[in-house]
């Protein structure tokens, strides 16, 4: 074969691209040692594939170009035989679903930890909360309580107990410029359910005339009970009765819990 149909052969791209047998890559060295334009041939094969350039495409022609294909496909048409997969490789599988499975596991566990923590915390952030407000409003029911109490504009009317709660007793605080009234029941029991205390402004001349200023509502929420209720003029005594749930138009006479005169 001469130099020129051997180069055209493709068989020099081959070699170059490391395509082809161990006896025809000895094949075509032995032919480049002898054949100067052989090895030059190959040497500009592979200075055109290390330039990655546009030349590269003069150094193969169309029936060269076809001649590699042909080989390529050849070459990975053959079949590869693929070797069964053994059975440490099965376990190694099985092993590694396992500990993934236990990780995740691991992983939503702390997660779940995590999220009861953080309720936790919530509550607790809630619950202070809570304890913050009802200091501030037991501080400003004794701020109150004190001011009512000091000050030196309000009447005192102490009530005593009659016949309904002979041990009852209770206190009102009626400034008579402002005609505000405050009421002290911490002396009086527990109203029984459905029951209330209603407060009476009183005029005793000509006649008894009782005037409703208001009932204590919260009995038992109200820790100080200390009361504030309508405001009232010309007062002349005040009287605590025991009513129904609402209040009544009069007073209760049998359930007369307190009474004192200004």
């Amino acid at each position: 074969m001469e130099n020129k149909e051997y180069i055209e052969s493709g068989i020099l791209e081959l070699y170059v691209y490391g395509l082809l047998s161990e006896s025809e890559n000895d094949q075509v060295t032995a032919m480049s040692n002898k054949n100067p334009e052989i090895k030059e041939e190959i040497l500009s094969i592979e200075k055109a594939i290390v330039n990655l350039s546009s030349s590269f495409s003069p150094f193969i022609s169309h029936s060269q170009f076809e001649k590699i294909k042909a080989e390529l496909e050849l070459k990975h048409s053959r079949v590869v035989s693929m070797k069964p997969r053994s059975n440490a490789a099965s376990y190694l599988g099985w092993a590694a679903s396992i500990v993934l499975l236990v990780g995740v596991g691991y992983q939503y566990s702390k997660l779940n930890e995590t999220t009861k923590q953080v309720v936790a915390v919530e509550n607790e952030k809630s619950k202070l909360q809570e304890t913050v407000v009802s200091l501030e409003t037991k501080n400003i029911e004794t701020q109150t309580v004190l001011n009512v109490v000091r000050d030196e504009n309000n009447t005192v009317i102490a009530l005593g107990g009659q016949a309904a709660a002979p041990t009852a007793k209770a206190k009102i605080y009626w400034n008579q410029k402002t005609q505000v009234v405050y009421v002290d029941a911490s002396g009086l029991p527990e109203p029984p359910e459905g029951k209330v205390y209603q407060i009476w402004s009183l005029k005793l001349l000509p006649q008894l005339t009782p005037t409703s200023i208001g009932l204590l509502t919260d009995f038992q929420a109200n820790e100080s009970k200390l009361f504030a209720v309508d405001k009232t003029n010309g007062a002349e005594a005040f009287g605590i009765t025991l009513e129904p749930a609402g209040g009544s138009p009069s007073p209760t006479m049998e359930q007369l819990y307190t009474l004192g005169k200004v």
